[in-house]
């Protein structure tokens, strides 16, 4: 179990190191809009990720 969390958290930081490490002025530049984003937009935008995230999981069962 430990082994499968440190591997999914692994997995994630790469994923979320591409951009800035690829990208940095776009990354930077997509960070400052998504600053002027709505606060319900984002939640929308978080709940959406949320969901497929359960439905990747549960498929991968």
């Amino acid at each position: 179990m430990t082994d499968t969390i440190c591997l999914v958290l692994g997995l994630v930081l790469i994923i979320e190191g591409i951009g800035p490490a690829l990208f940095p002025n776009r990354w930077k530049n997509y960070l400052l809009r998504i600053t002027k984003e709505s606060t319900s937009n984002l939640r929308t935008l978080g709940l959406v990720m949320l969901i497929f995230g359960i439905i990747f999981l549960y498929l991968a069962n």
